[in-house]
């Protein structure tokens, strides 16, 4: 009870959760400068349903985001009449990529051990030689190809390079494009409307140089359909646990179940019969299913394990990497285990004879077995057992 809570990094991107990854911050900023701001509960092929008194700019964001076929054709027709469609996801579907001569790739991690990114915005009004940090794990994307004649680059990201360093690869992670009479802007960030993102200063500035590219004066829809977070709660628990006099209620007749189980059982409790641990059959086992490789003639099998048990026996107890059997190899294994080089040198030899057959007989396999015997009866570092 008197533990801190562990922090929920849930990316849930909902507009009314307080955790790192709601975006309730970036909704009230966004109630402060612009004229109107909706939230849409529907997905948007119901609410563009006969769209023409519906204008101004719809606003997606999530980790991922798919609308399909039919829902993205109704959008991108309520894009031509005038309006502005804005979309930030980790990716993007093929359709809409494909419609607008874009392609996409993940940022390379491979040098980035920390997991730490830092984006840039071009523009020089929203001072683009700033960059700005974000250090959780995640994969991002950027785009690879854009239609340079129709696409304007807003937007770089890249791993961090340090404090205000500028992006060195240019990679462009956000993007705008005219379509018809309206226009469509592209991020692949969508941790820029997140609180842990915006309450970590000065990063407010870059999600404010993202959203400067909105008109205010007209409506702004943000979706809250498409959101990891879940919109409403369907269970009663919620509403009981929520409640502080509930909660303690509900907690303290658990208590007085268990003390009522507990008590009540000590008097009523029959005696439990012992019950015997089982016993260990490991050798049993195994001594069993060696038998039966035995009986079935398998003895390449055999072989083999008796293989890689005495390669694993040098590792442990002798100490030499077997990745490799070059002569200095038999040389090292030869004086560590007080075997002469030459009986060394003809058991591997043996042994690599073996990996080369696909079957051997019962007479290779007690060579090999007495090989490897005879080999460990002369280790001077064997442990007393």
């Amino acid at each position: 009870m008197t533990k801190p809570k562990e922090i929920n990094w849930y990316p849930s991107y909902a507009t009314h959760h307080k955790i790192p990854f709601g975006s309730l911050v970036f909704k009230e900023q966004l109630d402060r400068i612009a004229d109107s701001v909706r939230l849409i509960d529907r997905p948007p092929f119901e609410f563009l349903n006969g769209s023409e008194d519906i204008n101004g700019t719809y606003v997606f964001y999530n980790g991922g985001i798919n609308f399909g076929d039919d829902e993205l054709e109704r959008l991108l027709n309520w894009v031509d009449q005038g309006n502005t469609l804005v979309v930030s996801a980790v990716d993007f579907e093929e359709s809409l990529l494909d419609t607008l001569n874009l392609n996409t790739t993940s940022v390379n991690a491979l040098d980035n051990f920390n997991n730490e990114y830092q984006v840039q915005l071009v523009n020089p009004i929203l001072n683009n030689k700033k960059s700005y940090k974000f250090d959780r794990p995640t994969t991002f994307f950027h785009f690879n190809e854009i239609d340079t004649l129709q696409t304007r680059v807003l937007g770089f990201i890249d791993a961090y390079r340090g404090e205000n360093k500028a992006v060195e690869d240019s990679l462009i992670n956000v993007i705008k494009q005219p379509f018809g009479d309206g226009e469509i802007i592209l991020s692949t960030f969508p941790q820029a409307f997140t609180n842990y993102f915006i309450l970590n200063s000065p990063n407010q500035d870059y999600t404010a140089g993202l959203i400067s590219y909105l008109d205010y004066k007209r409506p702004i829809f943000i979706d809250h359909y498409y959101k990891s977070g879940k919109k409403f709660y369907t269970s009663p628990m919620y509403l009981l646990l929520n409640t502080k006099s509930l909660k303690w209620a509900y907690y303290m007749i658990l208590i007085g179940a268990l003390v009522y189980i507990i008590f009540e059982g000590k008097r009523k409790q029959r005696a439990i019969p012992t019950i015997r641990p089982l016993k260990n059959q490991t050798v049993e086992f195994t001594r069993t299913i060696s038998d039966m490789y035995y009986e079935n003639a398998k003895h390449k099998d055999i072989a083999k394990h008796k293989i890689q048990h005495f390669l694993e026996y040098i590792r442990n107890y002798l100490y030499l990497n077997t990745s490799e059997i070059k002569p200095e190899f038999i040389k090292n294994l030869a004086a560590r285990s007080n075997n002469t080089e030459e009986d060394t040198t003809t058991l591997f030899n043996f042994i690599s004879g073996l990996d080369k057959k696909s079957q051997i007989n019962q007479i290779e396999l007690e060579r090999l077995n007495t090989l490897i015997e005879n080999f460990k009866s002369n280790n001077q570092w064997k442990t007393k057992t």
